[in-house]
């Protein structure tokens, strides 16, 4: 073998003479924090090679004769490389998916089921809880006229508390969403 042989078998690819080298894919090299969104996708293209390997073994199988033996055996061995190293990137991945989810696709059901089942509940509930903050409003609304018709100067100094409180409550607010240019962070409205 010469030197661009062995470069070539180093990092992957065929090592000149007809045996495939299997490619690894180090991240022990890599410095810092990786990224969730990189880690995943580095398992999404391991599923992907795994799932090339597959095909590529199922060929073999397929066309088996007594000379298809080395390359079924380094198929084998690759896909059990590419394997384990799936299962050492899916180690940094932290999805967490509903058994429900699995459940729906057990049974056959889309899973997209879920996400609109899990939407609307989030719709109902909502509603409801809408419903009874309405409700504390006008509750608070007809308990201050009732209040207000009985005890007229009480109830005036009850909104100059109130009132005073929102303010600070508010100056307060800004003081913490001001920028160290003393610029307002501002809230986009949509």
């Amino acid at each position: 073998m010469d030197a661009s042989m062995n470069a070539n078998a180093g990092i992957g690819g065929s090592g000149g003479n007809g045996i495939m080298v299997p490619q690894t894919n180090d991240t022990a090299g890599t410095a810092g924090v990786d990224d969730p969104k990189q880690d995943l996708n580095k398992v999404i293209n391991s599923i992907q090679k795994t799932l090339g390997l597959i095909h590529q073994l199922y060929l073999t199988v397929s066309s088996f004769n007594a000379g298809s033996q080395l390359p079924l055996l380094q198929r084998l061995n690759s896909l059990i490389t590419e394997l384990d190293n799936m299962a050492k990137l899916s180690d940094k991945c932290n999805i967490q998916i509903p058994m429900e989810v699995f459940n729906l696709i057990d049974d056959g059901k889309n899973p997209d089921e879920f996400t609109r089942d899990v939407i609307n509940s989030c719709i109902a509930k909502n509603q409801i809880t809408k419903g009874k903050t309405d409700t504390f409003k006008s509750l608070r609304k007809h308990l201050l006229d009732e209040l207000e018709q009985a005890f007229p100067d009480e109830v005036e100094s009850y909104r100059e508390i109130r009132a005073a409180s929102a303010a600070e409550t508010k100056r307060l607010a800004q003081a913490q969403s001001s920028l160290p240019n003393g610029d307002v962070k501002v809230k986009p409205e949509f």
